[in-house]
């Protein structure tokens, strides 16, 4: 994997009937596992290397070995990941993510949705340390900058929203236990059914919305008898679009214009990333980007997979994609390797599973009561009228974007909680908010010392310049005294007499 956060990937597809019908030339040459040669719009060879290309002959395998096996571990461990698939309309993102279909495909050509899942519930059954676990899974699209539960339609609004222990985190999208692949492939399918297409001049099933695929695993290891959250997001964008290509009109064009406005926000954010000191990253710029906040910022591992066509006809849009890429993998911010953990007081979930016969994972009686004598219990209820309370006098002279701004800000500084999430592990919060203000410190003596040293650089010009109509007013006193008549004034401009203090008449 990469030394930042950000491994990058390029798969090439290959020709298409249509291409090859056509007798379209391949735009690339091969170099090496790493390496390829692309024109660019002047005509010149230009060496692009990444972290691994994928030509047309490669398998589905080689791209889960390579991008996503190493996240998969990660997420067991406590590490965020997300894995995106980006590129022109019809470059193979979908293919790349879904395969042919979710359900029903040959086992070489199933995608990384499927290939992920069961390379979760392997890791989680195979482990002698995990005693209990569950896997959570939801499914959204942003369609038209409006987030949707692909597994319940009636939720078309989503809020995204962010607090301490989650990070960014979507709002009341529905949560379904799974219990192995097969059973989570069944609902996958029917969240696949509900998502947007539409048919252009270069995808008869064109996806209109950037989708989201979230697997949520939470687990007991024995030897510290902590229990362990991870999360694994697969994001399937929506391809860019040349409208003279697509022949996009009417709404399939308002489509087109919205995915291409969120791509090139998240654009201006991989370039605020890489600014040597960016003094503003855009995530609030589009639904999409917020999302991603935390697996491009550093808060998780992620994972880049340019899909380009190789055909000659489309080189102008493949070479956008594998810049996007390079500038994706200048990233440098290294994910934060902090589990999400708590006490083993607190239980996966009722729907947990045993490591032999995925028994129910409540707690005993004794365990409930030994939890609530170790650790003092928060009124629900209490929290939940206050905090409605007060968002609701809010919002009597507020619009409801600037309320959800002031909650998510009233989370994160602890002036209302969180009910559902408690921090009950104090020495790991201490240890948090200590090394927290360690940062700030170390960021405010560096911002001090940049200061001191732009003022002694000020001070050294002015000395300077002092010194200078110093030496001027000097020489102009004695060519005044060696000339018998002559005004001591008259041949020195007035601007220099100015400087050292003399206001000729």
């Amino acid at each position: 994997m990469s030394n930042s956060n950000v491994t990058v990937c390029v798969r090439f597809r290959p020709l298409s009937h249509k291409e090859r019908k056509g007798n379209d030339k391949v735009c690339f040459n091969k170099l090496d596992s790493e390496s390829f040669v692309f024109k660019d719009e002047r005509d010149e060879d230009v060496i692009f290397s990444f972290d691994k290309v994928f030509y047309d002959d490669s398998e589905q395998s080689d791209v889960y070995n390579f991008l996503a096996v190493p996240i998969v571990a990660d997420a067991v461990n406590g590490i965020n990941g997300t894995i995106i698939t980006y590129g022109q309309t019809g470059a193979g993102k979908t293919y790349s993510m879904e395969g042919p279909s979710i359900l029903h495909c040959n086992e070489l050509k199933t995608g990384l949705v499927q290939r992920v899942l069961n390379g979760l519930f392997e890791c989680l059954k195979t482990s002698a340390n995990i005693t209990t676990w569950t896997v959570k899974l939801s499914m959204v699209e942003i369609y038209l900058e409006k987030v949707r539960d692909l597994l319940d339609l009636s939720k078309d609004n989503l809020q995204i929203k962010e607090s301490k222990s989650q990070g960014i985190f979507i709002s009341g999208a529905t949560e379904i236990s799974i219990m192995n692949g097969s059973d989570a492939l069944e609902r996958l399918s029917e969240g696949i059914a509900n998502r947007a297409v539409g048919e252009t001049q270069m995808n008869l099933a064109s996806s209109r919305s950037h989708c989201l695929y979230i697997f949520s695993v939470q687990h007991e290891s024995t030897p510290d008898e902590r229990v362990r959250a991870g999360k694994i997001i697969l994001v399937d964008l929506a391809g860019s679009e040349k409208v003279e290509k697509t022949g996009a009109e009417g709404r399939v064009l308002d489509e087109a214009k919205t995915i291409n406005k969120s791509l090139s926000a998240l654009g201006n954010v991989i370039n605020a990333l890489t600014t040597a000191k960016p003094n503003h990253v855009p995530y609030r710029d589009s639904k999409l980007t917020r999302i991603l906040q935390d697996s491009l910022g550093g808060s998780s591992r992620a994972a880049l997979l340019c899909c380009c066509s190789p055909s000659w006809s489309n080189s102008p849009e493949s070479l956008s994609t594998i810049r996007f890429g390079t500038r994706t993998k200048l990233i440098k911010t290294l994910p934060k390797p902090i589990p999400t953990e708590v006490y083993s007081a607190k239980k996966p979930s009722p729907y947990s599973h045993d490591q032999d016969d995925l028994h129910d994972g409540t707690l005993s009686k004794a365990d409930s009561i030994q939890s609530e004598a170790s650790y003092p219990s928060l009124d629900s209820c209490d929290h939940d009228y206050l905090r409605e309370r007060l968002l609701s006098k809010l919002r009597l002279s507020l619009k409801e974007e600037d309320v959800d701004l002031l909650e998510e800000l009233f989370v994160q500084e602890g002036i209302i909680f969180d009910p559902d999430k408690v921090v009950l592990d104090i020495d790991s919060a201490c240890h948090d908010a200590a090394s927290q203000q360690i940062a700030f410190l170390v960021e405010a003596v560096g911002e001090l010392s940049e200061t001191v040293q732009e003022l002694t650089d000020e001070n050294e010009t002015l000395r300077h310049q002092l010194e200078v109509a110093q030496e001027i007013a000097a020489r102009a006193q004695c060519a005044a005294a060696e000339r018998s008549g002559g005004s001591l004034f008259g041949f020195v401009p007035a601007a220099v007499l100015r400087l050292v203090g003399f206001v000729p008449d």
